[in-house]
């Protein structure tokens, strides 16, 4: 059995750990890099949340034999959910590179309240930045960028992880 193998038959597992690791560098970019998310980044966050717990869920119903099918069934659904956060990445990063408009969601439209101004004021952060500027790049790819080319690569190990035979009993 070859590396590739043995992580994808624990795939669960290894979608739990990677989904850790991605929040912990969000994270970390945010606590010690100083970079304020914006709504977009917030709702990828939300992705690797969404895989966090259903590979949790999947690791637990492995540990307890509740059936041979878990693994696979969960791998189509971290495949859906990365797939999801591929799009949501991509998006962004297209909003950057100004090939379409930021969600109306990223913009700061709308009045001011007095309290939204009295939080200000008592030094609570103002709003958050806007969607379509990348606040850090490497390599010429934003963070953006560089979420949807891991979520697409592990979307495509979540789907080889589905598929993947498994040996007769």
């Amino acid at each position: 059995m070859g590396a590739l193998d043995a992580l994808l038959k624990r795939w669960p597992l290894a979608a739990l750990v990677v989904s850790a690791l991605m929040l912990a560098v969000a994270h970390a970019f945010e606590t010690f890099g100083g970079l304020r998310p914006c709504h977009m980044c917030l709702e990828q966050r939300e992705v690797y949340w969404a895989a966090l717990g259903l590979s949790a869920v999947a690791v637990l119903a492995g540990a307890t034999r509740l059936g041979p099918r878990t693994p696979r069934i969960a791998s189509l659904l971290l495949a859906g959910t990365f797939a999801y956060g591929a799009w949501l990445a991509g998006y962004q990063a297209g909003a950057e590179w100004k090939w379409w408009p930021e969600p109306s969601t990223c913009a700061a439209v709308g009045t001011v309240t007095l309290q939204q101004l009295q939080a200000l004021v008592a030094g609570a952060p103002g709003s958050a930045p806007a969607c379509d500027k990348a606040a850090w790049v490497f390599l010429g790819l934003s963070m953006a960028g560089w979420n949807c080319l891991i979520s697409v690569a592990l979307t495509l190990a979540s789907l080889a992880a589905a598929l993947r035979r498994r040996p007769a009993p």
